[in-house]
């Protein structure tokens, strides 16, 4: 034991092996070289008979038992360097300074021989694969143990059944060499997987990098987003309670003003009933002008047929005085003669253009004053009235005036009092025939049109 001191202190570096040994200075199994055992050296004459495995019977070997050639694979499979550093560390009492391959180098020759490190070493290793070492005790040949050595390297516990089989009690020479050359194979293949580890660590290493910064760079977008969306969520909460003052303020008026049209209506009693009573009034408005429309339409068509059944009836009146006295047909018809005007308007309403003039002629040889308009075909309605206003007689040639100018004649000559022949067809026999009834039938016309009109 010392204080505070490096190992190699007390512990030399390891000195290089010979070349038969099949190991070099840093305890690696040189290649294309055979492993000779120093078993096999002392399974000779000169072999002392506790090397042999008949002659330990049952006990285990130990650590510093255990041929030169393989404390390297032991020490190098079985303890990791942390364990070791620490198990040497605290047998030397302190620290254990120097690399991993000084370290490893000094524990070798430690265990060559027994003492205070190969001791320690020794217990750390029982206790560490305790598990494997009692599975190995079931074995009791060498056969049995060289098959739980190949299966123990198809699972994860290989440096446990590497120390239970180099120091179970049934492994000979032959199954040493077989067990260490296994060993460095492995060595070998555990090498090269770590270097392919370490060249995929490196990958992965990169790739974490690249992901590293493509995911600060989502973070900043996403916080950036974030930020984006918790402004447009403020802006939106307070466009939200906006409107709802404003539809606050909008419910508050609408209550005001019912309760001010409610207070109105109670100030004005009956305001609701007049107010459907001027409904029923308008309603009642136009349902009667509704039907002063239809009965003057009825008025228009039953004068219309009273006309024709009055031509009907002179005409029958005329054939019943042509039978009574048939003598008067074979003389000619003497033309009735017009009545004297005396300078009185005469307004002729409608008519063909093409007759015109001859009405002109008939009315101005009977010493009248010829007026024309023609109910609205060419000339404005509007411009009837001052011609009505204007005219002592009127002829009203119903074929060949609109509706409107009809009426127009008709009102005016009643609310006037004034004299108006109504003519079917417009012909040059038709106003002479018209003319010469003035004097007779047209005071009685006159009458008949003046009277009111009674509504329903």
């Amino acid at each position: 034991m010392c204080d505070k001191t490096t190992l190699f202190s007390r512990l030399p570096l390891a000195e290089p092996l010979p070349a038969s040994s099949g190991f070099d200075a840093a305890g690696r199994q040189l290649g294309g070289l055979p492993l000779q055992s120093p078993l096999k050296k002392s399974n000779g004459p000169d072999a002392s008979p506790a090397d042999l495995p008949s002659a330990r019977g049952s006990r285990r070997r130990r650590l510093w038992e255990l041929p030169t050639q393989s404390l390297c694979p032991v020490i190098g499979v079985c303890l990791p360097m942390q364990v070791l550093r620490r198990r040497l560390g605290k047998v030397l009492g302190g620290h254990a300074q120097g690399n991993d391959y000084e370290l490893h180098c000094g524990a070798i020759n430690e265990c060559g021989h027994r003492g205070t490190v190969s001791e320690a070493l020794q217990k750390e290793l029982d206790q560490r694969y305790a598990i494997a070492l009692k599975q190995s005790a079931q074995h009791k040949t060498p056969e049995a143990l060289g098959r739980f050595w190949t299966a123990a390297q198809d699972g994860n516990d290989v440096a446990g059944a590497l120390w239970a089989t180099l120091t179970h009690a049934r492994c000979d020479a032959a199954l040493q060499e077989q067990v260490l050359r296994d060993i460095h194979m492995l060595q070998h293949q555990v090498g090269a997987a770590n270097r392919a580890d370490l060249q995929r660590m490196d990958a992965l290493e990169d790739e974490n990098a690249v992901l590293g910064r493509e995911l600060a760079l989502a973070q900043s977008r996403s916080t950036r987003l974030l930020a984006e969306r918790a402004q447009q969520l403020e802006t939106s909460q307070a466009e939200c309670l906006r409107l709802r003052g404003e539809l606050m303020g909008r419910d508050m008026l609408l209550a005001g003003l019912r309760d001010e049209m409610q207070q109105l209506e109670e100030s004005v009693p009956g305001l609701k009933s007049r107010h459907e009573q001027a409904k029923q009034l308008q309603h009642q408005q136009e349902r009667i002008h509704h039907l002063e429309r239809a009965l003057l339409a009825a008025q228009q068509t039953a004068e219309r047929e009273q006309r024709r059944a009055m031509e009907l009836q002179r005409q029958v009146d005329t054939l019943q005085s042509r039978l009574e006295a048939p003598t008067a047909d074979l003389a000619p018809a003497a033309e009735p003669s017009l009545p004297a005007l005396d300078e009185r308007a005469v307004l002729c309403v409608g008519g063909r253009p093409a007759v015109v003039p001859i009405y002109r002629q008939l009315i101005e040889r009977t010493g009248g004053r010829f007026l024309h308009h023609d109910g609205g075909e060419e000339d404005a309605v509007a411009k009837l009235d001052a011609s009505l206003a204007a005219a002592d007689l009127v002829i009203c040639q119903t074929g060949c005036i609109s509706h409107d100018a009809y009426w127009r004649v008709k009102d005016h000559c009643k609310r006037h009092g004034k004299k108006c022949v109504y003519i079917e067809s417009p012909s040059a026999s038709g106003l002479r025939r018209a003319l010469c009834t003035l004097s007779d039938a047209g005071s009685a016309q006159a009458d008949e049109d003046a009277r009111p009109i009674t509504r329903e």
